[in-house]
């Protein structure tokens, strides 16, 4: 049997989502509850791999079993109590035998937090800008480009994948009080490409690159001619969506 998870986590303690040696991620620490739990070695395959300090208000992973879990809520209950307090489970719910929580999302989308100020109480889910003015209506111009964009290459930290083509579906600031906020949606995203699309448009918005510029960065294909990445902590995984037809019996 297959089974979803849906879960959130802050990524402050941990060096991002996939288990790597010598150091804690969220899938070694969930994979470790699981495996006590149900007395048998679970590896939990995630919806993406976040970077080290990024967060998730909404993450999905699936793992298998070969009995069937009669009290799923049970479950979800005592997995939470041996997970750290950074490390939230909401679900766990069967789902078909084939549904993958990698490759069957149909879209994802991440924000970026940006308080324009200090505030010792945000620091470690926010970047903090005090000292520059940005002009925003020419951040969302920008960003508005992403939407005609289909090879994001330029925004790539990897260069061995099989495609840089990915469909940005909605790219945009919103300013509420001190409050700046990058929204972005896509079927898929490469690494670390959401922080070096930031930095990118925080260059437009100091007025470092023109719009024209921007555009020359995009044809480009080179990371190098994009921006800076910015910090992982005001980087969030807030939704990820799926066909209905993943649910058993549906």
């Amino acid at each position: 049997m297959r089974y979803f998870l849906e879960l959130s986590y802050n990524g402050k303690n941990y060096h991002g989502w996939q288990v790597q040696p010598n150091v804690i991620t969220v899938q070694e620490k969930i994979n470790d509850g699981l495996s006590k739990l149900l007395k048998s070695s679970i590896n939990i395959m995630g919806a993406g791999r976040t970077d080290t300090g990024v967060h998730a208000k909404q993450m999905f992973a699936h793992f298998d079993f070969d009995t069937i879990i009669n009290d799923v809520t049970n479950l979800k209950d005592k997995l939470n109590s041996f997970l750290p307090d950074d490390i939230v489970i909401y679900k766990i719910f069967e789902v078909n035998e084939k549904a993958h929580a990698r490759f069957h999302a149909i879209k994802r989308s991440y924000e970026y937090h940006i308080f324009m100020g200090r505030n010792p109480f945000l620091l470690d889910v926010t970047w903090q800008l005090y000292r520059n003015k940005l002009d925003i209506n020419a951040m969302n111009e920008a960003a508005d480009l992403l939407l005609k964009q289909s090879d994001f290459k330029c925004f790539s930290k990897t260069t061995d994948v099989n495609t840089y083509i990915c469909d940005v579906s909605e790219a945009y600031w919103k300013l509420i009080e001190n409050n700046l906020v990058f929204y972005i949606s896509a079927d898929r995203f490469l690494r670390n490409m959401v922080r070096a699309v930031v930095g990118t448009l925080l260059d437009v918005g100091m007025h470092k690159i023109s719009i024209t510029d921007f555009k020359k960065i995009l044809a480009s294909r080179n990371r190098s001619e994009a921006g800076f990445s910015v910090p992982a902590r005001g980087l969030f995984l807030t939704k990820i969506e799926y066909p209905k037809s993943i649910v058993k019996d549906e």
